[in-house]
């Protein structure tokens, strides 16, 4: 018996750290795919004075720092290795600020794809240089509200030597009263309805508009149109990942093992996957961005004449 036991032991070992293995192969390579791309964004001026570049590059930082942060947090978690409570703190605000971040970025470039469409003659004095920063100032506020509130009831509600406590960081720690986590669960449908409704709406105007067009316009409406589906489909999966804890908080009540597994597959499925998919949407489907994109990563030996009249 004693034998099985530690069979049983070492094969869960073994298994989890296959898993912890396979995050960090997915991590390596996703940072480096969106080093890339940011690396091609600064290397060209056309791209830093667009707005809808600007945005895509705002949600490859965000991805990076949410990568960054969140796997910083499963290696501690993973090993036992605690830290103070008001560094925890950081790394916690920090991950749900730049959770919201991405979500309302690729709302936000689903509404210019909706003004580049149906506002054609608006476009430029919309979505200028100093528009988009203007825009990802908004984009951050609106993302820290539920930092905010949590900060609210930290302050309100943790012991006065809570920060200078070592303990194992994770958002559970974090969650000092049961209507706390319902709270955040209300905050983050809201987020969730607005951000469908923007989708929808913008999904049915440029429908409209395609329908209506004719010739080049047509082609590139209707290519402006799968890229707001694409939008729509990453952005689900960034809002089903608002969900994810209070799945998560269910499922622990029933098993602990099984409370592992479900957030081990709700971190590759909704963390990592939507992240993998700015480069499918702007650092392959875009013309302009993949032949730039295709020169440096080559190292310039890929020439094309295109390239180098938009340089």
């Amino acid at each position: 018996m004693a034998n099985n036991s530690s069979v049983v032991g070492e094969s869960l070992i073994r298994n989890i750290n296959y898993q912890v293995i396979l995050v960090q192969v997915l991590i390596a390579i996703f940072l480096w795919i969106n080093f890339l791309l940011i690396t091609t964004f600064f290397m060209k001026d056309f791209f830093y004075t667009t707005m809808r570049y600007i945005l895509f590059a705002t949600t490859l930082l965000s991805d990076c720092l949410i990568l960054i942060i969140t796997n910083v947090l499963l290696i501690f978690n993973y090993f036992g290795l605690t830290m103070q409570m008001w560094f925890c703190l950081v790394f916690y605000l920090l991950s749900t600020l730049y959770l919201f971040v991405t979500p309302v970025t690729l709302t936000s470039m689903t509404l210019e794809r909706y003004v580049a469409i149906c506002m054609p003659l608006r476009h430029a004095e919309l979505c200028s240089t100093r528009s988009a920063l203007h825009c990802i100032l908004i984009i951050h506020g609106l993302s820290a509200i539920p930092c905010i509130l949590d900060l609210v009831v930290f302050f309100a509600s943790a012991m006065i030597n809570f920060h200078k406590q070592y303990g194992v960081c994770s958002r559970e720690v974090f969650t000092f009263h049961s209507w706390h986590g319902h709270l955040r669960s209300a905050v983050s449908q809201f987020y969730f309805l607005i951000m469908c409704i923007t989708i929808v709406f913008a999904y049915v105007k440029i429908m409209k508009v395609a329908k209506a067009a004719s010739g080049e316009n047509k082609k590139s409406t209707w290519k402006g149109l799968r890229t707001v589906i694409l939008h729509a489909f990453q952005l689900l999966l960034c809002l089903i990942q608002l969900w994810c804890p209070f799945i998560e908080d269910a499922v622990l009540q029933i098993d602990f093992m099984l409370f592992v597994n479900v957030r081990y597959f709700n971190y590759i499925t909704f963390y990592l996957a939507p992240r993998c998919m700015s480069p499918l949407i702007y650092g392959l489907r875009d013309d302009k961005f993949f032949l730039a994109l295709k020169y440096y990563a080559l190292c310039g030996l890929y020439k094309n004449n295109s390239f180098h009249l938009t340089n």
